[in-house]
């Protein structure tokens, strides 16, 4: 069976291709990089909670009293909002949150037609579709549960994303966004989930570097030989002295 020789030369052939690989991640680290930093962040960040989400309930004072919405569960905290321009209680149990009509009592489901209403809290562009998402997806991926996605028809082709359970307002998005989070997940390797640094492809690449620095400095003292350099130390020949004549 023929050994496997550790020699200078298999060195340098897998320094070539791994210097390849990586030195093709590189190019996409610093494109996406300024990518990121041309993007006009105030676009880009455009997602926040809007303040008129935040308006005060209405002068109506007639409401069912805490006690009677929240003796069926055990209720851990109650609160009372406006949704959509209806006051209701919103009643964290260990159930879950339930949502209870402030004036009459009733349950309360957040339907579609609610959705679209938090959402128009937000954005006065025209609504183009509305989609119920049993999970998040990648543009809502910090928030949990099930949630509408309310389209616009903007220049920026934005997406609220309001909460099924709550019927509160969660994020919005729009094309300068996304653009960012397609950069953003070149930059971070995290192809699957766009959200970590710490993840088992990029602690390879980084060993991977680790490894091409180490074989890259064995590489340069088996590339070079004491005889490369005597053009710096070697004396430079005397000029002949040239006669004026008289």
């Amino acid at each position: 069976m023929r050994r496997l020789r550790i020699s200078p030369l298999l060195f340098r052939r897998i320094h070539k291709w791994v210097g390849l690989i990586l030195g093709l991640q590189f190019v996409l680290w610093t494109l996406s990089g300024s990518m990121m930093a041309l993007l006009d962040m105030e676009a880009v960040g455009g997602h926040a909670m809007p303040a008129a989400q935040n308006f005060p309930l209405s002068g109506e004072t007639e409401w069912v009293p805490p006690a009677v919405v929240a003796r069926r569960d055990a209720v851990a905290g109650l609160t009372l909002r406006n949704l959509a321009g209806r006051p209701v209680y919103e009643l964290s149990t260990t159930n879950g949150v339930r949502l209870v009509d402030a004036g009459t009592g009733a349950p309360v489901a957040v339907d579609a037609r609610i959705a679209r209403a938090v959402a128009a809290a937000a954005n006065h562009s025209s609504v183009r579709a509305v989609a119920f998402l049993a999970e998040p997806n990648l543009e809502a991926r910090e928030h949990a549960g099930a949630m509408w996605r309310v389209d616009f028809a903007d220049a920026a082709n934005s997406s609220a994303y309001v909460s099924a359970e709550t019927g509160r307002f969660l994020v919005m998005r729009g094309d300068s966004w996304r653009t960012w989070d397609f950069f953003w997940m070149l930059h971070n390797m995290d192809y699957l989930n766009r959200t970590s640094f710490n993840h088992p492809l990029i602690i390879f690449v980084a060993f991977g570097v680790l490894w091409l620095s180490g074989t890259g400095f064995y590489l340069l003292f088996k590339s070079f030989r004491r005889g490369d350099f005597r053009w710096i130390t070697r004396p430079k020949p005397s000029q002949p002295v040239r006669q004026q004549s008289v």
